[in-house]
């Protein structure tokens, strides 16, 4: 229903936007006008073929246009894993100073709401902000940079090195049943700074909604950046993110994705690999039960010689759920030495459950390594037999095979009481799954 969120431009429009800078209201509009040229995806469109957004596209989600919500501070605990580290709460998409602690910050770091940074940081915010994710050929990230207002916005200083993590914490509670919210983030992390970033997106109870969040990361000469994205939506929820990266010389970006929520969930991370001796390392792990359907979307453009890219995902599908990866790695005529693998591994526990995989390699220089495979297969009988002739029961024995098969790409998480939480989270969500009803 593309005429409901017309209408709530105009209404967003008239209320002066929510504040900004004089240049913004042009590219707000630029993107609505190139959201209503596109209008919603259709898997006639090779990048959706295995995606239907039909249920986004037919509801009538109306965008929040003022802050929401009833969260109070021990609702946060089950997601904040054990950990006091520097924490930004966005409550149905609007920043929370009551639930939010940033003392614990490096005194050189800015973290900061988008809402107060329009007027606290105009020169970053127009240097970067919609220059990194563009929105010309893609239909969500127009619709994000018509509706930006508030998220997060996080400089790393040259030569910073930030001694904890920073958790971006988008909670959504039932005020938000029928709404869309439309994050936008920020990182930009300075010539030689150092910085680690949690994202996560979580809910209390299960009311339908819409996130389409975007998050653009500048990373400068010799920067190193980890970006943990969590999606553990309602399961009720619909979840589109896109993640997009511009890398300078040297410059080093660790993404991680975990997906376990959401009816229907896509994250899209895009990198492109600007300067020389530049690397990325994409890993990430989605597990879906009943009908859910999650897809994953990841592009890393090789533009400069002697980079490296390295790509791990994996996914455990159980009842009749449907699981899509589509990975493409681009090797421009200039990038010689380039160095890139892909896979994708899938492990199927229900005959109805499916996967649609497709890595991909595109290269036009000629000094090159590249790889890339995918597989699709179920438990191994044979390690079956050996664990239940030791006298490990069935159900223990598919626990315990399923969970070995996700820790290989855990163990790839190099913030260690994130890796430990998610490795609990994934043994439970293994001994128990949620069966998810249409």
């Amino acid at each position: 229903m593309i005429q409901s969120y017309l209408e709530d431009f105009a209404a967003f429009s008239r209320n002066g936007g929510g504040g900004g800078r004089p240049w913004l209201p042009v590219v707000r509009r630029s993107a609505l006008d190139r959201f209503q040229a596109l209008g919603f995806p259709t898997p006639k469109l090779e990048d959706w073929h295995f995606t239907s957004v039909a249920s986004i596209a037919e509801s009538d989600f109306r965008t929040l246009l003022a802050a929401s919500g009833d969260v109070r501070a021990e609702h946060l605990t089950p997601f904040l894993m054990g950990q006091e580290w520097p924490l930004a709460v966005f409550v149905n998409g609007r920043f929370s100073v009551e639930l939010s602690r940033l003392e614990g910050l490096d005194t050189k770091v800015s973290v900061m709401p988008l809402a107060r940074a329009w007027e606290s940081m105009p020169e970053l915010l127009e240097t970067h902000l919609s220059k990194v994710a563009s929105f010309e050929d893609r239909t969500f990230t127009a619709l994000n940079t018509a509706f930006m207002y508030d998220g997060a916005v996080i400089h790393a200083p040259a030569d910073t090195v930030a001694a904890a993590p920073i958790h971006l914490l988008f909670i959504s509670d039932s005020n938000v049943a029928k709404s869309v919210a439309h994050p936008r983030n920020l990182i930009v992390v300075d010539r030689h700074a150092k910085l680690s970033v949690i994202e996560s997106y979580v809910s209390l109870g299960d009311a339908g909604y819409f996130t389409n969040g975007v998050t653009e990361i500048v990373l400068g000469d010799g920067a190193h950046l980890e970006h943990y994205k969590l999606q553990r939506e309602s399961l009720c929820a619909y979840h589109i993110g896109t993640t997009e990266v511009r890398q300078a010389r040297d410059s080093r970006f660790v993404s991680f994705s975990f997906a376990t929520g959401a009816a229907l969930s896509r994250t899209n991370i895009y990198t492109s690999l600007a300067g020389e001796g530049s690397s990325a390392e994409l890993n990430g792990l989605y597990i879906v039960d009943g009908t859910q359907h999650v897809d994953h979307q990841t592009s890393i453009e090789h533009v400069s010689p002697n980079c490296s890219s390295h790509e791990v995902y994996k996914g455990i599908l159980d009842g009749s759920s449907h699981g899509v990866f589509n990975g493409k790695v681009y090797v421009h005529p200039e990038a010689q030495k380039t160095d890139g693998k892909q896979s994708n591994n899938n492990l199927l526990l229900s005959d109805r459950a499916r996967i649609d995989t497709k890595p991909q390699l595109e290269i036009f220089a000629d000094d090159v390594k590249c790889t890339h495979g995918a597989t699709v297969g179920r438990l191994d009988n044979t390690a079956m037999f050996y664990l239940r002739s030791r006298g490990i029961p069935e159900k223990e024995a598919r626990s315990l095979l399923t969970y070995a098969f996700a820790a290989d790409v855990l163990q790839r998480i190099e913030l260690e009481p994130l890796r430990e939480a998610l490795e609990g989270m994934v043994r439970e969500r293994i001994v128990q799954p949620t069966e998810v009803v249409a």
